[in-house]
């Protein structure tokens, strides 16, 4: 069986967090055991790890170039470590392959989160009695083995009784659901060495390398991610797993526009992002006053509209008969997804915009779409979003979810240079009455609310502010105490 991800990525860590890989400079069987049996534990749901034999580490990165280990002990350290594999119980055997990286050979050892779950491994796996010894559940903290405590036991022992949706054999399909071209390309497209050989292997046999099938030899199934991801018609077992994208410029439904994206998920990810590329994200160029460059906006920044898509596709569940919905209208993109946040992540958190989830609903999805470059690493989707709708100048994300959680909407809302224009007199008084306090004299936006008769600033001031500034028709400037005031143009 063979690795396939691509050896470079692994080493510069640009796929797989830094979290999930260790690197060890010789064989040294005590720590490499109780690695396996962390990684095995996966109490993050991350997916397990990789421990890369022959590599040096300095303050956490690999040292290059890499040292190495002879050709001549690979044979002797993989059959030794079989052996010591006997030192974890119950039984679990890693995937161990020598790769030649630029003149040398490490030895990969791949670490999947186990179905055995939870291991506990031997103190010391030297001697006769080693199996027999002291045992220890051993769990991954940050880029560290530990012994679990006895309260990590206890939530070991609790995600244990679960197996992640996408990584259960799926009962109904068959291993020829699997696209042989679709896993080729999905190997060729990450630059895996397996590629190569994959061009003279069966779709089982890559499969089996990837990691896509599981069961006796008589009974093979594919598990749910191969199903999601390499087969052409998902829906066939997964009803509504696509991505339909709504379009309804006037509230009445002149003009709605309605397209479907269906497939293996990547690729219906792909098409929907590169469809609201072309289709919906528009540009503008603003000169702004006292400023010699003129400034690019946009109604909606491209990354923002990618990551709260791509974590959409990554953290639904397919076990919920629903799609994923992108419902367009003049003020703002609503993507809804099934179910909503983890229940690790608190009332508070989602109020302060603060989403770090400790439980990953998909982890196998989530894996491949990181090689894929479709989703960035751990909890960086919706940091990465506000940050470009800061950038552009758009106001916040808006998160709504019923009490259950049964789903979750994650509004953009449109930059507002590209509000449509309200010509109501109750509008036209509002801004009026805007432009006469401030022509009496510059204001903070806080002294603005103030004497429009507020408590403080509302949402509807806020956004009649920033419409009025992005057409130009108030400006910001800085006063004689440093501090930015709303003025007159």
């Amino acid at each position: 069986m063979s690795i396939p991800i691509n050896i470079d990525d692994l080493l510069n860590r640009r796929v797989v967090e830094s979290t999930r890989i260790e690197f060890k400079s010789d064989f040294n069987p005590n720590p490499i055991i109780h690695s396996i049996c962390a990684f095995a534990n996966d109490i993050d749901n991350m997916g397990g790890g990789y421990i890369l034999v022959g590599v040096e580490e300095q303050d956490g990165a690999p040292v290059f170039p890499v040292k190495g280990i002879s050709q001549e002990r690979i044979d002797g350290i993989m059959k030794e470590l079989i052996g010591y594999c006997r030192c974890i119980e119950p039984l679990y055997n890693p995937i161990v392959e020598p790769i030649l990286f630029q003149g040398v050979y490490i030895l990969v050892i791949w670490v999947p989160g186990g179905y055995g779950r939870p291991y506990k491994a031997s103190v010391d796996v030297y001697g006769k009695e080693a199996s027999k010894s002291t045992k220890f559940y051993y769990i991954r903290k940050f880029s560290s083995t530990l012994k679990a405590s006895p309260e990590e036991e206890k939530e070991l022992f609790y995600i244990s009784t679960d197996i992640p949706f996408d990584d259960r054999p799926n009962l109904a399909a068959e291993v020829s659901d699997l696209d042989i071209g679709l896993m080729r390309s999905h190997l060729k497209e990450i630059g895996s060495a397996l590629y190569e050989r994959s061009l003279h292997m069966d779709a089982l046999d890559i499969a089996r390398d990837l990691q896509l099938i599981s069961g006796p030899s008589e009974r093979m199934k594919p598990l749910n991610v191969g199903i999601l991801m390499f087969s052409e018609q998902p829906e066939r077992y997964f009803r509504y797993a696509r991505i339909e994208v709504v379009d309804i410029p006037d509230p009445t439904g002149t003009n709605m526009t309605e397209k479907t994206f269906t497939g293996p998920i990547q690729r219906q990810l792909r098409d929907a992002l590169a469809y609201l590329k072309n289709y919906i994200i528009k540009e503008a160029t603003i000169k702004e006053p006292q400023k010699a460059e003129a400034k690019k906006i946009y109604n909606y920044p491209f990354a923002a509209v990618e990551e709260i898509l791509s974590n959409a596709v990554y953290h639904r569940s397919y076990q919920v008969n629903e799609p994923i919905t992108v419902r367009m209208d003049p003020e703002s993109i609503e993507i809804t997804s099934f179910p909503g946040f983890d229940r690790s992540i608190s009332d508070e958190s989602i109020a302060q915009l603060v989403i770090r989830s400790k439980i990953y609903r998909n982890r196998r999805i989530g894996d491949f779409l990181k090689e894929l470059k479709l989703i960035e690493g751990r909890n960086t989707g919706f940091p990465t979003a506000m940050q470009a709708l800061n950038a552009n100048g758009s106001e916040m994300l808006r998160f709504e979810m019923n009490p259950e959680r049964d789903y979750l909407t994650v509004t953009i809302p449109v930059h507002p240079y590209f509000l449509p224009k309200k010509s109501s007199s109750k509008n036209a008084d509002y801004e009026k009455k805007i432009l006469t306090l401030l022509s009496e004299k510059p204001r903070s936006l806080t002294e603005l609310a103030f004497a429009m008769g507020y408590k403080g600033i509302t949402s509807k001031l806020s956004r009649t502010v920033n419409t009025m500034l992005a057409h130009g028709v108030i400006c910001k400037m800085i006063d004689s105490d440093h501090a930015v005031k709303l003025s007159v143009k």
